[in-house]
Formats: C-alpha cells, sequence, structure tokens
C-alpha cells in the first residue's frame, strides 16, 4: 500500500621542584583553557558542544513533522506522523553525523587570514555538508522503508537538489556560527593564559585587608600584602610570608589558586604560586625556564608550562616609565 507519499513505490619538570613534592597528585594541576588538542569530540567541552546542537536539531526535527501532519489535516488529509517524522529524523541524524566536517571546515576557515579565500572555505564546505546530507538521508530512508517492504526515490533533479540546498545553507551557517563563536571564545582564553593576561595592574587594584587561613578548627589571620610564595607539600599547603614566616594548612594548591587569584598570586609552576607584587626581577633561562627574584631577597624557579606569569612581569616592565639620571632629576 503506498502511503508514505509521493516519494514511496511498491516493491618532565623535576630539575626545579623539590624532592618531597614530585607525586603530586593531578587535582594540583592548573587547566590551561583551549590546550585541550585539535579534535573537540575528545573532550569534553566538545562533547557538551556536539550534544546541545543534536539536542536543537532534534527540538526543530519534532515541531517539523507535527507541523506537517497538522497542515495535511488542514488541507483535508488524515493525520498521520509516520511520513513527515520519517522525513524529519533521517535528515536530522545526517546532518548531526556531519557537525565534525562543519566544525572542521569553521577552523580552517578561522586560520585563512584573507577573507575572499576564507569564504572560498566557507562556501565549499557548504557545498559538500549539502552533497553528503543528501546522499545520507537518502540511503536512510531506502533503509528504514526496505523493512517494511517499501521502496525510496528521491528523483535527483534539479529542483529536488535546490530546494535541498537551500535548506541546507541555511542549516549548515547556523551551526557553523555557534562553532565560530565557541571558538572565538577559546581564542580569548588561549591569548590570556599565553600572554599573561592576569587583569589589572597590581598596583591599581584595591585588595581587601586580610586573608584567612583554615586549618580544621583553626583560623590564621594573614595579611594579603605580606605573601611571598605558595608552594604544595602533600596533601597540605604551604604559606611563606615575608619575614621568613610560614604557616602550614590542609588542602590543595589548585583550591588555593583559585582563592589567591584576587590577590596577585599567579602560578609559575606545578607546585608553586607566588605574588607578582613582591617580583623585583625577572631572569629567563635558555630552554624557557625562568628565575623570580623577589623583595625579600629569595629566588623562585619558574616552568616555561606557566611562561604567561613571565610574560606578564616583562610586559609590565615594556610599560614602566625609566628612572632620569641624576643629573635630569636635577636639571
Amino acid at each position: 500500500m503506498n502511503f508514505f507519499g509521493r516519494h514511496i513505490q511498491a516493491a618532565d619538570d623535576s630539575g626545579v621542584e623539590p624532592r618531597w613534592d614530585r607525586s603530586n597528585s593531578a587535582r594540583d594541576e592548573a587547566q590551561t583553557p583551549g590546550t585541550s588538542g585539535g579534535d573537540r569530540v575528545t573532550n569534553g567541552a566538545g562533547r557538551a558542544i556536539y550534544a546541545v546542537i543534536a539536542v536543537a536539531v532534534f527540538a526543530v526535527t519534532l515541531v517539523n513533522a507535527f507541523s506537517a501532519a497538522h497542515d495535511a489535516a488542514r488541507r483535508g488529509g488524515v493525520y498521520d506522523l509516520r511520513l513527515p517524522l520519517l522525513w524529519e529524523l533521517t535528515s536530522a541524524v545526517a546532518i548531526i553525523a556531519l557537525v565534525p566536517l562543519i566544525d572542521v571546515g569553521v577552523r580552517r576557515a578561522r586560520r585563512v587570514a584573507d577573507w575572499p579565500l576564507r569564504m572560498l572555505w566557507i562556501l565549499g564546505t557548504a557545498l559538500i555538508f549539502s552533497a553528503l546530507h543528501i546522499v545520507g538521508m537518502v540511503a536512510l530512508r531506502k533503509l528504514a522503508l526496505a523493512t517494511v517492504g517499501q521502496t525510496y526515490g528521491f528523483g535527483f533533479s534539479f529542483s529536488e537538489l535546490f530546494y535541498e540546498f537551500r535548506k541546507d545553507v541555511v542549516t549548515f551557517f547556523l551551526i557553523a556560527v555557534a562553532l565560530w563563536l565557541v571558538d572565538s571564545r577559546r581564542d580569548v582564553g588561549l591569548a590570556n593564559a599565553e600572554t599573561g593576561a592576569l587583569g589589572p595592574n597590581p598596583t591599581d587594584v584595591k585588595l581587601p585587608d586580610v586573608l584567612w587561613l583554615r586549618d580544621g578548627s583553626a583560623r590564621i589571620r594573614i595579611e594579603p600584602r605580606d605573601l611571598v610564595e605558595v608552594s604544595s607539600a602533600g596533601n597540605y599547603v604551604e604559606y611563606r610570608l615575608a619575614g621568613g614566616r610560614t604557616h602550614l594548612v590542609r588542602g590543595t594548591l589548585a583550591a588555593e589558586e583559585a582563592r589567591l587569584s584576587q590577590f596577585n598570586m599567579v602560578r609559575v609552576h606545578r607546585t608553586r604560586l607566588v605574588n607578582l607584587a613582591r617580583v623585583s626581577g625577572l631572569k629567563a633561562g635558555p630552554n624557557g625556564d625562568f628565575e623570580l627574584t623577589m623583595d625579600t631577597g629569595q629566588t623562585i624557579s619558574g616552568s616555561r608550562r606557566y611562561r604567561g606569569a613571565a610574560a606578564s612581569i616583562e610586559e609590565l616592565a615594556a610599560h614602566s616609565q625609566p628612572i632620569p639620571p641624576d643629573n635630569a632629576a636635577h636639571s
């Protein structure tokens, strides 16, 4: 029985960390945004993006299917959801399967500085997406109808292809814009991490006056400006203050890093944070590592993995006014 419609026919950092702290857990590691690699599907954020796109596509699919069945009933036909639902679901499955293709096209286009060439990349990806979408949904429809003893004929005419291409272009650009915006947000995070964009100049920020450390039922009050270094010590965190004072409290460096960021404390190594406001000197090493001299006279080693902190210090130094010589000052 031909009840499905007109298309159906019957038929290593070990050298710069203390020995007792070389076995830190992964929870003390700082996660740099956007450094998870090229394939978006292999990380949690990428899977979340694809999941959101899939939910949106299936939501539109259901709305279109119910609308088509309702419109047929309004024209005097029988309300039958099977055919519209089959059409829309096969199209949606093909679209979702092709989202990685759109993602690759978007990321390649973003690497091209020349706008005409960038547009050629996007249009070429759109054409490939439309062609594969049509082939995929036709194959799915044939397979689905074969299970009920029916056949499907798409009719690869110019009018049919152009009709599908118009819809595919809209779908492609909606998904491409969403992925473009996500990549733009990620690139901002990467740029901040690489250039050491740590917020306003420490001297321009009004910081809280006191900081409380918690160790079980005990509370220790310290002055934030006295902070020099905070380092991990196994299951504890060691606070080093000006004057040689130290406090050892239970916790993780990752948790303390988030809490201390407002006090200009930045990570310079897997095992330590330093107070940027107390840095008085910076010495870069040949392999990317660096050494900080604090205003207390202490030297602290930094890892090339956290080069952004050193870059922020260099930027502050580059924008500082030079001290005039004595004869210029008194002239």
